[in-house]
């Protein structure tokens, strides 16, 4: 090898997770650290437009991977947004700030993981937030990463009207669905603040952690492997053919990237590398197992008249539990949103409820088809295959259809757009397939697993079993896909995981 460099720690990735490792391991001044992003690295206050506003999302911020999933059960492919600039997925994102309920952890705790109970980690989502909203037991007010409660006077109308109706048909009022009871409906907590979306890379690597000079952050930096001398990783191998020596490496690149990085690197069923030439390091279950929130376009056309500002596009939603839902899970999420092409409408004017299952039961896969880093994996995100699934999106979609049927909402509705009035199950069905999408949070193909997990690939501090000195921390290593949108969560273990190394 031709190493060019050595570093203490090279993180793989500056987003959610990467961009609070890198701002967290570089407090110690005796700890080198180097931070490979694939994307641009903008300064904290000189992100472009396309990327701080919050009305634009996944591709249309001009800074996205290109992933497609396969066509599955559904019979298309889905775009499978991934942010590639510094920040990741929470410059892309939709802005809301929702953390993992503890019925989440409460299902890990009980596969054997240790330390991530929810009364283990709720000291770190306080300790990550700044805001003024819910209790002091539950919530931080100086942390790194400002949150912001919506009222319902900073809603749209539409959002608004659709609180409203939901309260109507005995949905109960919440008014901060990241405190002691979420099981309602309300306007979301967000990380927009003056009308900009504050990804990680302004919030934790600001100028003064950049100006470290134990830090350096290299971008436009693709990452094809990492090397390993016998098992023990001593760094990673670019795309460009340069070689980096790191005494530990992190790799955060996400739960599409980083599985690719990891089977890339010989770390994979062995089977599946054999296929692609590559030599095993470890044989592991990586990438067999994909979860992601599948969701529903319930559209409708609006009144132009009546259906007023289209702003804040997401901000407010029911959040439920299905009849099948286990105790203290949350498996139904109602999203008013303006988030649809207006062009859908016969009267110019459209919005959606989407209808998400936050407890999936299919499983997707993500699978190596090249050795070449600049070729996307195969996405298989499998939504729908498990009939349970699809008989609890219908049940949402019959929720969301009821509180749309109630005023004031019904009174800013000229028609259903999809599935459509008196639409039939098989009609509901039909549409569902045609419409259905992703709420971007894939999570699990590198999950975290006791000891005795043989589905494990990574330990409770994110180090890959078999060989040392590399570890993987983003969401790829959740056991499953929680119950909300995962970047807080995502955020949250970044800090968790850093304060133990």
């Amino acid at each position: 090898m031709s190493i060019s460099e050595t570093n203490d720690v090279v993180v793989v990735g500056g987003g959610s997770a990467g961009a609070v490792l890198a701002a967290r391991l570089s407090e110690d001044p005796a700890r080198s650290v180097l931070l490979l992003e694939a994307g641009p690295a903008y300064p904290p206050d000189g992100y472009p437009e396309s990327v701080s506003s919050p009305a634009n999302l996944g591709v249309f911020t001009g800074h996205d991977w290109g992933y497609h999933s396969e066509p599955g059960y559904i019979g298309r492919p889905i775009e499978t947004w991934r942010g590639k600039v510094l920040g990741g997925c929470s410059a892309v994102n939709g802005s809301v700030v929702a953390r993992a309920r503890p019925a989440d952890f409460d299902r890990w705790a009980a596969a054997g993981l240790k330390g991530w109970s929810f009364e283990e980690v709720l000291p770190t989502f306080r300790a990550l937030e700044s805001t003024t909203a819910g209790e002091d037991e539950w919530h931080g007010r100086s942390g790194p990463f400002p949150v912001r409660q919506l009222g319902l006077d900073e809603v749209s109308a539409m959002q608004r009207a659709f609180v409203e109706s939901a309260l109507a048909i005995g949905l109960l009022a919440v008014d901060d669905f990241n405190g002691r009871d979420a099981h309602g409906v309300g306007p979301y907590a967000m990380n927009v603040i003056d009308g900009v979306r504050v990804n990680t890379g302004m919030a934790y690597l600001t100028e003064a952690v950049r100006a470290r000079p134990n830090l350096t952050i290299r971008d436009n930096a693709l990452v094809d492997r990492v090397l390993f001398d016998g098992e023990q990783a001593v760094g990673v191998k670019l795309a460009d053919g340069s070689e980096i020596g790191a005494g530990e490496v992190i790799v955060s690149a996400g739960a599409y990237g980083s599985p690719a990085i990891l089977m890339r690197s010989g770390i994979g069923p062995s089977e599946q590398l054999g296929v692609l030439g590559i030599r095993a390091v470890a044989d592991l279950p990586v990438g067999v197992r994909l979860y992601d929130h599948p969701f529903y376009y319930n559209a409708y056309a609006a009144d132009p008249e009546r259906i007023g500002d289209p702003y804040p596009v997401i901000g407010a939603k029911v959040w439920t539990a299905s009849s099948s839902a286990t105790p203290g899970e949350l498996d139904i999420h109602i999203t008013a949103t303006h988030l649809v092409d207006q062009a859908l409408s016969s009267t110019g004017s459209a919005f959606v409820l989407a209808v998400a299952l936050t407890r999936p039961v299919s499983r997707g896969t993500l699978t190596l088809v090249s050795r070449d880093p600049t070729v996307a994996p195969r996405i298989d995100l499998n939504f729908l295959a498990d009939p349970h699934d699809r008989s609890r999106m219908r049940d949402g979609i019959e929720l969301a259809r009821n509180i749309a049927a109630q005023s004031p909402l019904a009174d800013l509705i000229d028609h259903e757009i999809a599935p459509g009035a008196n639409a039939s199950t098989d009609d509901i069905e039909a549409s569902m397939r045609e419409t259905l999408d992703t709420y971007h949070h894939p999570t699990s193909t590198i999950p975290m697993g006791g000891p005795d997990d043989p589905d494990a690939v990574v330990d409770h501090l994110g180090r890959v079993r078999v060989v040392s000195g590399l570890r993987v921390v983003d969401a790829s290593i959740f056991p499953d896909v929680p119950s909300a949108a995962t970047n807080t969560t995502v955020i949250m273990a970044a800090e968790h995981i850093a304060a133990q190394l």
